[in-house]
């Protein structure tokens, strides 16, 4: 039987926050995530040594790709910190073993040994991680030395010492995120990782909104701005929890008085229509920045390799047409494929076998995951361009609004509207389990 409070004419939401802080040991767990992540964001704020911050913040109001980078660092990049990549290295990590599982003999007996096969593959993500930050660390320092942010980077000569003291910051720094977050996870409230990143996301908002009220002139768009990016929330909400029911039954065969008796019983698998998550979002805004990077940085080498690069600079912006389009259609695709790939590791129809399990009016083994199939290739449509329009939209926003100075991101809405969502879940399960009312109903 659950308890609820007694009515006191506050909101039910209110109330539910009210209750978690009366319970001492969840009250910790939200005072040790909040603590850490103040933790994360002072770390933001400590800058790599032989930066020219006047230099660093006249380019970043100068050029529209880096400001969309640093809107996924929450401003770490823009101060080019210590914590100026964030956690991304990691999610990089992370998205390859997940691909190469499935293909890798090694990585698939791994992946079957329960837990302790489980914490082998988190050590080899932690490792691979590092690598890919000195990659990643060393490709923004060229970036912002070609720039002129900085003046003294290279892997010979007298810049050896200073770029190796900065490459090993900014990884030391990605790896401290990585170790807080599995903190959170362990000790908090949600999971860690994810928060670190939904709190760099909201920790520019502030910044977005003063600058779009400095802007002036426009306060119509800056009123149809507001409700558009509210449509898009609304769309995310409604679309990261709308699934569809694919009912099952089990058989079971249990002894009573000497004799085996058939027990059957009912439930559903629920497949929802975005099972991709906002993965086919940074797969396809991680190919796109990679034109426009490559031409940035090439752009001023004259001859024919300037003019391509220039050409690339110019089309594959967040500013151009020809960006959105490409990163619509790619977004459509990668949603696809790393859909069938989650799905073809989960071997839905190969478990319900095992487990006695079978879909009313459908064989089991093959026929069960053919069906199977045809319902994810259904949903899958809809989650696509669900995501392909969520990626888009900002940039529609800002054509018809005529507001520049705000840069709003479908991804990093994806991001914070999935994130609250799976920390308000696990805060309703913590008042549930303690016979409470919860945050949703």
């Amino acid at each position: 039987m659950r308890v609820s409070p007694e009515p006191t004419g506050r909101p039910r939401l209110l109330q539910a926050t009210i209750d978690a802080f009366r319970i001492p040991d969840l009250r910790g767990k939200i005072l040790f995530t909040l603590g850490i992540l103040a933790v994360y964001r002072f770390v933001a704020h400590v800058p790599i040594p032989g930066v020219d911050d006047a230099a660093l913040t006249n380019l970043f109001r100068s050029n529209q790709l880096l400001g969309f980078l640093d809107l996924f660092s929450g401003g770490a990049m823009r101060r080019l910190s210590v914590a100026a990549m964030g956690v991304y290295p990691y999610i990089t990590s992370s998205i390859v073993f997940q691909l190469l599982v499935p293909v890798v003999p090694a990585l698939q007996r791994l992946s079957k040994e329960g837990e302790a096969g489980r914490q082998k593959l988190n050590r080899l993500i932690h490792w691979f991680t590092v690598p890919i930050a000195l990659a990643q660390g060393y490709g923004q320092l060229m970036l912002l030395q070609q720039s002129g942010v900085l003046t003294n980077i290279g892997l010979s000569g007298p810049a050896l010492v200073p770029t190796i003291s900065a490459l090993l910051s900014m990884t030391a720094g990605t790896m401290f995120l990585v170790w807080v977050g599995e903190l959170i996870s362990e000790r908090g409230i949600g999971n860690g990782i994810s928060l670190i990143i939904f709190s760099g996301i909201v920790a520019n908002f502030p910044t977005m909104i003063n600058q779009g009220f400095l802007e002036g002139g426009n306060p119509g768009g800056l009123f149809l701005f507001a409700l558009i990016a509210l449509g898009i929330i609304y769309l995310i909400v409604l679309f990261t929890e709308a699934h569809r029911r694919v009912p099952v039954q089990y058989g079971r065969s249990i002894f009573r008085g000497g004799r085996m008796y058939r027990q059957t019983g009912g439930s559903y698998i629920p497949i929802r229509v975005n099972s991709a998550g906002m993965i086919p979002l940074i797969f396809a805004f991680s190919v796109m920045l990679l034109p426009g990077t490559v031409g940035s940085y090439l752009a001023y080498s004259g001859g024919w390799m300037g003019s391509v690069a220039s050409f690339f600079a110019v089309n594959f912006s967040p500013t151009a047409l020809v960006y959105w389009v490409f990163t619509f259609l790619l977004v459509v695709a990668f949603t696809f494929f790393y859909t069938m790939v989650i799905f073809g590791q989960q071997d839905l129809a190969g478990n319900l076998q095992r487990n006695s399990g079978f879909v009313p009016g459908v064989r089991p083994g093959r026929p069960t995951q053919d069906y199977l199939n045809r319902i994810i290739l259904r949903l899958t449509w809809g989650g696509a361009f669900f995501l392909g329009v969520v990626a888009v939209l900002p940039f529609i926003a800002s054509s018809i609004t005529n507001v520049q100075a705000v840069q709003l991101s479908g991804a990093s809405l994806l991001i914070m509207v999935g994130v609250a969502l799976d920390t308000l879940r696990q805060l309703e399960a913590q008042l549930l389990m303690r016979r409470y009312e919860g945050f949703l109903k």
